[in-house]
């Protein structure tokens, strides 16, 4: 009862294959894991280098302690907002990239299934008589 014939890839397989043949590296590789927490480190302690500033710069009367206060706290928004774009970017990156992936994975699926040939052999052309090339100048709807 066993086959001799090579048993054709599931679909499954082909798909890992061709991601294997894209070269798209893992998401899960420790650099952009590393980015990516760095970002949100950074993020987080911005927010508070910030917040923190702030109440420093309302406790005191001192004039320079208070621009002390406002130079740590543009620090802290400017850390805040790379902090943000460093997690967005490589947050999105890992999801985008699987997308992408599927994406062209489900194009080849389809133009596959496009592409096969009828089991009839041939293709239906248009009905007889008809011509292809359309009145641009006519107000009609365009024929389905």
């Amino acid at each position: 009862m066993t086959s001799t014939e090579p048993r054709p890839d599931s679909r499954a397989d082909r798909f890992v294959r061709e991601l294997a043949e894209l070269k798209i590296p893992d998401p899960a590789a420790a650099r952009a894991g590393l980015w990516l927490r760095l970002g949100g480190t950074l993020m987080g302690l911005g927010l508070v280098l910030a917040v923190s500033a702030y109440f420093m710069s309302h406790n005191t009367q001192n004039q320079l302690d208070q621009n002390d206060a406002l130079a740590l706290g543009l620090g802290g928004i400017a850390g805040t907002v790379v902090g943000a774009a460093l997690f967005l970017r490589y947050s999105l990156t890992g999801f985008l990239r699987f997308w992408m992936a599927r994406q062209s994975h489900d194009l080849a699926v389809l133009a596959d299934r496009l592409c096969a040939v009828p089991s009839r052999g041939t293709t239906p052309g248009p009905p007889a008589g008809e011509d292809l090339s359309h009145d641009l100048t006519s107000t009609e709807a365009a024929p389905r």
